[in-house]
Formats: C-alpha cells, sequence, structure tokens
C-alpha cells in the first residue's frame, strides 16, 4: 500500500511553514514501515534510520546498561516522533537509546540525510526539532528524579496505573521480568515488591497477569510519580 501524502502531511506540525520545494522533498522521501510487536527498531548510534514518526501503535524507547539493564526512557504512540533514531544527524545527542516495538506498529520514515537538509533549510523545522529535543530530555530528566528521589512503591504503582490507563484494563497480562526493565530493576526485587501489594490487597496476582484491585489507593501511592 502507497502513502496517501495528503494525510501524511497533517502529522508533521511544520509542513504548513515549509516552501513547495522543501514539502515535495519530504512527501517525495517518505517511507512508510511496519514494525511486529517485540521488533528491535533502533539499536544505539550506529543504527540511524531517520525520523520515526508513529501513525499507529506504540514504541518503547529504553536505556541498556553495560550488564544488560534496561530502563524505559519514554514511551511513543499514535502522532509522537523520535529524534533518537536520527542521532547520526544530531551532534548534541551524546547518548544511545534502543528502541522496540511494543504493539504491532506502523511507522512514517524521513531518512536521516533528508531530514537534516530539511533542518538547514527551514527555520521551522530547525525550532521543531530544538523543541522535541528538550521536551523528550525534559523526560528523561524527570526520570533521573524518579529514580534518585522517589521510593520505588511508587513508581511500581504509577507504572501499574498508567499500564491499565494505556490498556482500559485492570487486568495486566506483563511478566514482572517486564515491568522490571520499564522500572530499571530486577525482577526479584518486583516480584517481592508485588507480593507486598498484594498483602496489602491492592492487586491479585496469577500467571503471567496482575489484577489491580484497589486503584484508588494504588493511585494515591503512586501520586508522586505519575506524570
Amino acid at each position: 500500500m502507497g502513502i496517501d501524502t495528503d494525510k501524511s502531511a497533517g502529522y508533521f506540525p511544520f509542513y504548513g511553514r515549509l516552501a513547495n520545494e522543501q514539502k515535495t522533498v519530504l512527501l517525495s522521501n517518505l517511507q512508510k514501515r511496519r514494525f511486529n510487536k517485540g521488533d528491535i527498531i533502533h539499536s544505539g548510534a550506529e543504527d540511524c534510520i531517520g525520523l520515526l514518526l508513529v501513525t499507529e501503535g506504540q514504541l518503547r524507547v529504553y536505556a541498556l546498561s553495560d550488564e544488560g539493564k534496561e530502563l524505559t526512557l519514554y514511551r511513543l504512540f499514535e502522532r509522537d516522533m523520535c529524534l533518537f533514531s536520527a542521532s547520526c544527524i544530531m551532534a548534541s545527542i551524546q547518548f544511545e537509546v534502543m528502541i522496540s516495538a511494543e504493539r504491532d506498529t506502523q511507522t512514517l520514515i524521513v531518512p536521516a540525510l533528508v531530514y537534516k537538509q530539511l533542518m538547514t533549510d527551514s527555520a521551522a523545522v530547525a525550532n521543531y526539532t530544538n523543541e522535541l529535543m528538550a521536551s523528550r530530555f525534559t523526560e528523561v530528566m524527570w526520570l533521573i528524579d524518579q529514580i534518585q528521589n522517589k521510593k520505588l512503591d511508587s513508581r511500581l504503582a504509577a507504572f501499574l496505573i498508567e499500564e491499565s490507563y494505556l490498556t482500559s484494563d485492570n487486568v495486566l497480562s506483563i511478566t514482572h521480568e517486564a515491568i522490571a526493565n520499564h522500572l530499571g530493576s530486577i525482577r526479584e526485587v518486583i516480584t517481592r515488591m508485588l507480593k507486598y501489594f498484594q498483602e496489602e490487597g491492592l492487586v491479585k496476582l496469577g500467571r503471567g497477569y496482575i489484577n489491580l484491585t484497589d486503584t484508588v489507593r494504588l493511585t494515591d501511592m503512586a501520586k508522586n510519580s505519575l506524570k
């Protein structure tokens, strides 16, 4: 299936401020790609596919330590754009991230060199890029503050509540290992904390699922860690 250029143009906030020639360059170079749940889309600075825009689905941007420990930095949803997938053209980006598909996801990709040229030629694109980069780094700094200053029980409660919002369900199909990867912890610690939550009547644990049985108390516990 080809690209609907009229619909695609609407995904880019700066499109209306581009010159006609720049609009043509953007739309004629767009690539449409679909990723399956679990696919690794970007794996560090050496992997530079270009500006990534989500049109359907959900992506996860995360850091990976030398020891293999994961930490979710943020997620991308419909109409969200990711600059880190074009990190090779962003001199100010000094750390590497991974990007994976949390759901089957449809994307539009602007090749890295094409986007770099648009940033050079268009003040609107350059300004938007700076604003987007500042927003993402603000999210990362918020996360660092959470890790340094907030207790794990609050962060775990916030994660469970946010997952229930995303899935519109109080029964979450997720493993303790996956939660640990999101929170930068280890499975054993998350398991102990969840068992404590269960003893307190906040959740009910089953094989491969977590039932949030008291979202009011969980939300109160999570109040310092919810965005």
